[in-house]
């Protein structure tokens, strides 16, 4: 199982479903240094595992709160991921973007915030995957991505765009 031609897509079924929400603020986006759990050690966005019967979407609101002490609202739907992991773990996760919230980010257990600008995000310390589709996020893209991955390392994958944008982002004057 190192590429995606050896996965059955059409059955494959997450072990955890998960979220990710990047929020925008006057050209920054908002990130983590992830403390906990897959990825700790990693930049990342907050967000985390749907609960049974958890609606992605409520999800990633309550993620927000837990981690940061922030409430998410308006949250844009961007798009989703499968990824696969050679040992057998897959995770399922839904990605969303706001420029919505109240509250002030604050360190938690689980995660350390801070502000980035948009130009300057540190993928270096990010999974592979994400300097490929963050950037189509942040030109308002939607799209739906399967990714193979071997612990950090990134081994294939295939990523859908959806035609069009699908939301506008504004980045301050």
């Amino acid at each position: 199982m190192k590429q995606l031609a050896d996965i059955d897509w059409d059955n494959w079924q997450a072990k955890d479903p998960a979220t990710l929400v990047f929020v925008l603020r006057d050209g920054e986006l908002l990130l983590i240094d992830k403390k906990t759990g897959l990825g700790k050690g990693k930049v990342n966005a907050p967000g985390g595992k749907v609960e049974n019967g958890e609606h992605p979407k409520a999800c990633a609101v309550r993620e927000c709160q837990e981690e940061l002490s922030i409430t998410v609202s308006g949250l844009q739907y961007c798009g989703q991921h499968r990824f696969q992991f050679v040992d057998g773990y897959s995770i399922h996760v839904w990605v969303y973007l706001t420029s919505e919230f109240e509250g002030v980010p604050t360190e938690s257990e689980e995660a350390r915030p801070f502000w980035v600008p948009v130009d300057d995000i540190p993928f270096d310390q990010m999974w592979e995957d994400d300097r490929i589709w963050l950037p189509l996020m942040l030109r308002g893209e939607q799209f739906v991505g399967r990714w193979v991955f071997d612990g950090d390392r990134m081994l294939d994958y295939e990523l859908q765009v959806e035609a069009g944008p699908a939301y506008t982002l504004t980045y301050g004057s």
